[in-house]
């Protein structure tokens, strides 16, 4: 009998036993199941801490080879000369030097930056020495470390960007090897893992793409620069001094009347006014003029912002949405009604119309994301075009209503530091503009889409019609107190008499000033809305855009962006004057001794450019013998005096050609 029990008891156990657990999705066996969705960690056949660990030893490595070409002349005549110098990464002084390195060089390292969001460690060979906690994933370590690695990832392409300043072949065959090294441990480690589980699974990949075009831009540019070195093709490159950029700049300066004249005869149609049109808004190439690097730089790194903010607000918003709606089933209408809402008697109709809000609720913030990206591309076109018209203006000895700037021409310890903080200053505006944008726009689209598109198309849920319904009354005082206003200050207290305006019905006007005066205060109420509202959108459309203050013209200076560009338009002018440049290079042109056997048209500079040779003596063989450096004065103080006399400009040619013909005669 008792074994009989025991029996029982084991089956009974057994039986309550072998039913498992509660819960029927729970894995058999210990497993694990992965949520759906749900991308696992990926575990690549090189550690990304090992690689990075050893591009570091490289760059290093090319750093003190390149101090090695780089000799430290340039600090100190007599101190440390033929020493080993640090080379500089980027000229932001050149004129006619490539602009396409630098902006790849920015691009790379905001978007090093960038990915530090999804990062599991801010130091990649960190991971190395990092230990493994009890479910075998390495502990990652925090804090300090990551800031730490704002200065980590300039100092690691400090070599790559050296590369291009140094201006030797040697430089070139080790920017060739450090890009390809750079490129390929990118390309690597995005091949062995294209996903990752923090924000999206493919984000780190989409912000990569900038990163990866950046440097395999550079792992082209360096081989090509390698052969021209080796094929004498190139020299040593130009540097500030030796720029034509300047020339060019004299030249088309002092031809502008030339063009001018023909550009009025040519007739103005309609395609033409246009172009004229489209021109002022938008940034075209201008002959003889280009934008300094620092603005190039900004620009490249504005639209790289523009790009990775928009995928940030993209991929960590409308997948999220996207799951949720595919989620929804019938037990949403209970939910809806423990708030009180009942969309329809008809379960599977509540699963529909959620879908469909949520469906329209997606569509509201990707039409907010696409427009504020395109705003903020139009406003940064048109800041181009603001940023060429005030450096022309400054360049021309003209004045702008910039602010209060300082007087003093000399650069000033404010004036570097802004000039420093420019395109990091830019960055960030672009990036939090565009931010505050995309919230601004979402919420004003959905509540269109909401409170007015979607109730008018179904019929439902007449909320804004209603309560204006309820409020007529209010709207129609309101609007016929400003109708009634306007009326009479047109055709009762204003007279035109003998074409000038006066005004009449004096009495009549001071009463219905005081009758109107409580309905006035309800209009102002609307308008002060009104205002707010307009004041945010102004603001927030315009907040990445440097060059116009968002504060009124007596508290500009309070506005640090607007702050920062006044100082970096004197640096700018003071530093980089195309025509001091110009001047510069003639000096040093005149003091290089002049072979013998050099024919007169020889002894003319390498190109005859307006501006800089303006005068022409009489005696052409005394051109090699006298000293060079008086000619270069007297010329540079023509050049001079015209820029500032435009209307002496007329008489410049007849006056030579007088010239030319009384030393003939004589």
């Amino acid at each position: 009998m008792s074994r009989a029990a025991g029996n029982q008891t084991s089956s009974g156990d057994t039986d309550d036993y072998s039913y498992g657990s509660w819960y029927i999705d729970e894995p058999q066996g210990g497993q694990e199941l992965q949520p759906e969705g749900m991308v696992p960690s990926c575990h690549p056949s090189v550690p990304p801490g090992l690689l990075h660990a050893c591009l570091a030893v490289l760059s290093v490595l090319v750093l003190l080879l390149l101090a090695m070409l780089v000799r430290r002349r340039q600090l100190w005549p007599h101190c440390g000369h033929g020493r080993p110098g640090l080379p500089s990464p980027i000229d932001f002084s050149a004129g006619d030097g490539p602009w396409t390195v630098p902006a790849a060089i920015f691009m790379v390292l905001f978007s090093s930056l960038c990915l530090l969001l999804p990062a599991e460690a801010s130091l990649p060979f960190l991971t190395l020495a990092s230990p493994l906690s009890p479910d075998g994933e390495t502990e990652t370590p925090g804090g300090s470390w990551k800031m730490l690695a704002l200065l980590y990832y300039p100092a690691l392409y400090y070599p790559l960007a050296a590369c291009a300043t140094v201006g030797h072949g040697a430089s070139h065959l080790l920017g060739t090897v450090l890009s390809w090294a750079h490129f390929g441990v990118q390309v690597w480690h995005r091949a062995e893992c294209p996903q990752a589980p923090k924000i999206y699974k493919y984000y780190s990949l989409l912000a990569s793409l900038p990163l990866l075009l950046g440097l395999g831009f550079l792992s082209l540019w360096y081989p090509v620069q390698l052969v021209r070195s080796f094929s004498h093709r190139t020299g040593v490159g130009s540097e500030g001094l030796q720029s034509r950029y300047p020339e060019e700049y004299l030249r088309t300066l002092l031809c502008r009347k030339k063009l001018a004249i023909s550009s009025h005869t040519s007739k103005h149609g309609f395609l033409s006014q246009a172009w004229i049109c489209f021109r002022q808004y938008s940034y075209t190439p201008q002959q003889g003029f280009r934008l300094p690097l620092k603005l190039v730089l900004s620009a490249s790194l504005t639209g790289t912002a523009i790009y990775q903010v928009a995928l940030l607000l993209l991929v960590g918003v409308v997948p999220t949405i996207q799951k949720v709606r595919a989620g929804i089933t019938t037990d949403v209408s209970y939910l809806l009604a423990g708030f009180g809402i009942q969309l329809s008697e008809d379960r599977q109709e509540v699963v529909e119309l959620v879908k469909h809000h949520l469906w329209a609720l997606e569509v509201c913030y990707i039409s907010a994301l696409v427009l504020s990206c395109l705003l903020t591309f139009f406003v940064l076109i048109r800041s181009l075009v603001t940023h060429r018209a005030n450096l022309q203006a400054l360049h021309r000895g003209a004045a702008l209503d910039l602010g209060p700037l300082p007087q003093s021409p000399h650069p000033s310890r404010q004036a570097i530091f802004c000039w420093m903080n420019f395109s990091a200053y830019q960055t960030a505006f672009t990036c939090l503009g565009l931010l505050v944008q995309q919230v601004i726009f979402f919420l004003g689209i959905t509540a269109l889409a909401f409170l007015v598109l979607m109730p008018v198309v179904h019929g439902r849920n007449l909320l804004l019609l209603r309560s204006l319904e309820s409020s007529w009354p209010f709207w129609l005082t309101l609007a016929l107190a400003v109708t009634l206003q306007h009326m009479a200050a047109r055709w009762i207290f204003l007279k035109i008499h003998q074409g000038w305006a006066e005004l009449t019905n004096r009495r009549m006007l001071y009463a219905a000033t005081f009758f109107f005066f409580p309905i006035n205060v309800l209009v102002g109420v609307v308008v002060a809305a009104w205002r707010v509202l307009l004041s945010a959108l102004y603001n927030a459309v315009h907040f990445g855009q440097m060059d116009l203050s968002l504060l009124p013209p007596r508290a500009a200076t309070l506005d640090p962006g607007y702050h920062t560009y006044c100082n970096f338009l004197k640096i700018e002018v003071s530093q980089a004057h195309p025509a001091m440049i110009a001047f510069c290079a003639l000096l040093l042109r005149t003091q290089k001794p002049w072979p013998s056997g050099t024919p007169q048209d020889g002894l003319r500079l390498g190109v005859e450019e307006e501006g800089i040779q303006l005068l022409q003596t009489k005696d052409l063989a005394a051109k090699g013998t006298g000293p060079r450096a008086p000619q270069g004065r007297a010329r540079w103080a023509l050049a001079y005096t015209l820029l500032h006399n435009p209307a002496l400009q007329a008489f410049r040619k007849r006056a030579l050609s007088g010239a030319q013909a009384t030393g003939t005669q004589s």
